[in-house]
């Protein structure tokens, strides 16, 4: 008897213990939520394991809150590797109206872009080569505009040229989780992207998430980036007000 009451008194602690972890982790998924409701950005999970209970496992608490989620009209996903509550995918169109700004980019824009999210970190003079045809300033200037792309740093090359690369923006705006998800050669083909009869030996370069600037490359001076992304002033028409002959 003793024997049966002490497995007993041991089976009731294991179930009171099963309760509390079970009443914890769904406190910390509340906490979770709430933390991710509430960001007006999307946060890694070092700086949501600042804002829960010690001892919590994130990626643990983040999968089961992703698949609380999965099924309904919002959703818990990853985005450059940060965490974010989106509309669901085949629910958006509910919202285009709302949140969609149509922005029109040319064509030169498109392929401008293109080819910084697969070359980079790359140079206006690169992309110009790239493409075969001059890229204009206002075409990088219009891209710097939207958010998606940023000048980098500078390569050691003579002339020191600016090199550009993507955003988290570029990212969110296309929902992909890291630039590895970019479609590849045989996606674009079959996307009728890309002609089909290529020359033999043509690859597609695997873009890098990398944000650490690379051998050839130096850091940008101090206001260099604030400079890059002001337009530029146009000069003054000769006869205009303080010019010399605007003068009395």
């Amino acid at each position: 008897m003793s024997s049966l009451a002490e497995n007993r008194v041991v089976a009731l602690a294991a179930a009171a213990d099963a309760g509390e972890n079970i009443e914890a982790r769904s406190e910390a998924l509340r906490l979770l939520e709430a933390v991710l409701f509430a960001a007006a950005e999307p946060l890694d999970e070092p700086t949501l394991a600042k804002r829960l209970p010690e001892g919590t496992d994130v990626k643990t608490a983040l999968a089961e809150l992703q698949d609380d989620y999965a099924l309904r009209g919002v959703n818990l996903v990853r985005i450059a590797g940060k965490w974010t509550f989106r509309t669901a995918k085949d629910l958006s169109w509910l919202m285009t109206r709302e949140s969609v700004e149509p922005r029109k980019l040319s064509r030169a824009a498109i392929e401008t872009l293109a080819i910084i999210a697969y070359h980079q970190p790359v140079t206006r003079t690169e992309i110009e080569d790239i493409r075969g045809v001059a890229t204009s300033k206002g075409t990088l200037d219009v891209l710097l505009e939207t958010g998606w792309i940023r000048p980098r740093g500078r390569r050691k090359t003579p002339g020191r040229p600016l090199t550009f690369g993507t955003t988290e923006g570029f990212l969110s705006q296309f929902g992909l989780e890291a630039l590895g998800d970019l479609p590849g050669l045989e996606e674009l083909k079959g996307a009728g992207l890309l002609d089909s009869r290529l020359p033999s030996g043509f690859n597609m370069p695997m873009p890098s998430d990398d944000p650490a600037l690379r051998e050839d490359e130096d850091p940008l001076e101090p206001g260099e980036l604030e400079l890059a992304l002001v337009p530029p002033v146009p000069p003054e028409e000769p006869g205009e007000a303080g010019g010399p002959e605007g003068a009395a």
